[in-house]
């Protein structure tokens, strides 16, 4: 049986990527400029590796979303409704771009959303309302 152990994302800058995840997503990292990075939260792990070099690697020539990737979104999931709405407002200050502010949603979840750079979705939310 296959197992999934890693979200990749082919992206336009390694350097702007990986200062993103890490400075204001909060993933960690060893990362030190080769060619692809790994970074972590929890027990999650996000791989990057550059656009060009893939597209050298294999080949081949792909087509990328331009502006905001309606295709996928990674999803992070704070204690509660107030941390939603703490970290939503703290990545957007440090940098990400605002797509969706924080909203209790009719299934009893607050939810937000930002863009990376690349303009993948990224999902804050929570089911704790305390």
């Amino acid at each position: 049986m296959l197992k999934l152990n890693a979200i990749g994302l082919f992206v336009n800058d390694m350097e702007t990527m990986v200062s993103f995840y890490r400075d204001v997503m909060g993933m960690k990292t060893d990362w030190t400029g080769d060619a692809n990075a790994e970074l972590y939260s929890d027990n999650a792990r996000l791989i990057m590796f550059s656009r060009k070099n893939f597209e050298n690697m294999t080949s081949r020539t792909y087509t990328y979303p331009n502006g905001l990737n309606g295709t996928i979104e990674l999803a992070f999931d704070v204690a509660n409704f107030m941390e939603v709405d703490i970290q939503y407002a703290k990545v957007v200050k440090a940098g990400a771009m605002p797509v969706f502010p924080p909203t209790d949603e009719p299934w009893g979840q607050r939810t937000s959303y930002v863009a990376d750079p690349d303009g993948n979705l990224i999902e804050i939310s929570s089911f704790v309302n305390e």
